[in-house]
Formats: C-alpha cells, structure tokens, sequence
C-alpha cells in the first residue's frame, strides 16, 4: 500500500481536498452538478467525480465516485472527500451517502470538518450504532 505523508493519524489528505475542490470548481456548473467528491484507492491513485442532482433525487458525489471508480477498476478507497461548488468547501456525506459508504469500505476515512478543523475521521464513527447490513443477512 502506498502511504501518503497527509495520511498519517487523523490528519486530511490535503491533495485529495485540493482534487475534490479543482472539480468542484471548474465541472461543477448550475443547479445539476453541485458538489464534487475525490478518493484514494490505496494505491494513492485519486478517483474524482460530481453529482447528478434531478428533482426526483439523484445520486450524490460520493455515490457516483463508488461507480466510477469501479468503472476505472478501483473497488477499495481509503479516504474520500466531498467539497461543494461555489467555494462551499467540505461538506460531510448525508446519512444516505454514509451507509452507503460504510456498507462498500468499513475501513474508508472521510475528511469532514471546517477551517483548521478539517480531518479524516472512520466512516464507522460518522454512524455510531450502525446498520451493517452483512451483519443481519440469513445464513444459507
């Protein structure tokens, strides 16, 4: 596993923000493509990608990111993050986003926080007494 200097302890991977950002501002355009979001799969290659807002709902940044990086061959992430257009900046994944994410990569890092108090922080603890759907599946 590539280790990256940003990613020791709880400290954000600064190079994935500054990715999510770069996208935030230059692909996200209107009211369709609002945030970006950027992971590192634990070769520390960086998978970026945006949301597709529709009245009817639609997928967040971070949804299409899992996609997108499965298209790209990447089915493990260590650490994502989400970063809203506008200069907007981190946003925490939605309670939907952070199912999702627990159920892909129990072990992924998320940064959240603003300021100075941008970290990376267990996706577990973003959702205290969890729902792990695994858990909870009938043994064949």
């Amino acid at each position: 596993m590539t280790t990256h200097p940003d990613r020791a302890g709880d400290a954000p991977d600064h190079e994935l923000v500054r990715a999510a950002a770069e996208v935030a501002r230059t692909r996200c355009r209107g009211d369709h493509h609002t945030m970006a979001a950027a992971g590192r799969a634990p070769d520390g290659r960086i998978v970026t990608a945006v949301n597709a807002y529709h009245f009817t709902g639609g997928p967040c940044a971070e949804l299409v990111l899992i996609g997108t990086a499965a298209a790209q061959g990447i089915y493990e992430l260590d650490t994502i993050v989400a970063v809203g257009d506008r200069d907007r900046g981190v946003v925490p994944p939605c309670g939907r986003c952070r199912q999702a994410l627990l159920d892909y990569f129990p072990r992924l890092k998320v940064v959240v926080g603003t300021g100075d108090r941008v970290r990376a922080v267990p996706i577990a603890d973003l959702l205290p007494e969890s729902y792990v759907w695994a858990d909870h599946q009938l043994d064949d």
